[in-house]
């Protein structure tokens, strides 16, 4: 029998089950059926090393263009602008991530997560998508308060407590045909606020397995997130923020004041 399309990770009555869609939510793998508000959503997978991208998409450098200082101007492409996340920032589907009360800019950002399959070492972008074993949806927030202009991002910008929320789904490799050809967007309260395409990521996806991997060996289960197209906007405690992309699914969160956390 062939794998599942898609499949989630979830924890429910005391244990951490597999689970598929179902029309009714989802199905736990020993056929139990539950609407998504029975379960707690975790990451749809075994997560790995967490590398992510910055300034990935050329509309979003340039919404961000009075804040940066960018380098060379030639048409030439910049190395990825790449950093390392701690697991402490994981967070799941329908979960609920902190919004600082001294923040004052604190953004979604919707991105593509691509999730390694196989063993990747010197692959040329030729072959790099045949190590991918599937894609969900990322939301990875920022404060941009805490920028340092000297080093983007930093830690607080970027590694906070459930600030990076995968799902809900891994979509298997074998769904999406062509990574660079989904729309995604995001809502806020139920509002268009951010559209996109990967058409337009700076580095393809391809591209940054073949460069990652040229300096560090990617493992099953490490994750890539592919960076955020222009239309981030500022959130608020209460504000749901949905991310969609086109074939692979809608991952849903709650923004939360300090006062949810003891702050």
């Amino acid at each position: 029998m062939s794998a599942p399309a898609r499949t989630a990770r979830v924890a429910y009555a005391g244990a951490t089950h597999t689970a598929v869609p179902h029309p009714q939510g989802l199905q736990l793998a020993d056929g139990r059926v539950l609407a998504e508000d029975q379960v707690q959503w975790l990451p749809p997978f075994e997560v790995g090393t967490i590398i992510a991208l910055g300034l990935n998409y050329a509309d979003h450098v340039k919404e961000l263009s009075k804040e940066l200082t960018l380098g060379s101007n030639d048409g030439a492409k910049d190395e990825p602008l790449v950093f390392l996340k701690g697991p402490g920032s994981l967070l799941g589907h329908r979960g609920h991530t902190r919004r600082p009360a001294d923040a004052t800019f604190m953004h979604y950002e919707c991105e593509l997560a691509v999730v390694i399959g196989a063993p990747a070492k010197n692959v040329s972008a030729a072959q790099a998508l045949q190590h991918v074993a599937g894609y969900c949806v990322c939301n990875d927030y920022a404060v941009r308060d805490y920028l340092e202009n000297w080093y983007r991002p930093n830690l607080r910008v970027k590694n906070r407590d459930g600030g990076t929320v995968l799902g809900p789904w891994l979509v298997a490799a074998c769904e999406v045909p062509d990574p660079q050809a989904l729309a995604l967007r995001t809502r806020v309260n139920g509002q268009v606020t951010q559209q996109g395409s990967t058409a337009n990521m700076v580095h393809s996806v391809a591209e940054l397995i073949a460069y990652l991997s040229s300096f560090m060996t990617l493992l099953p289960g490490d994750v890539i997130l592919t960076g955020t197209p222009e239309g981030v906007v500022n959130v608020n405690a209460g504000d749901v923020v949905e991310c969609e992309i086109d074939g692979i699914g809608t991952l849903v969160n709650t923004l939360v004041p300090d006062a949810e956390f003891g702050r």
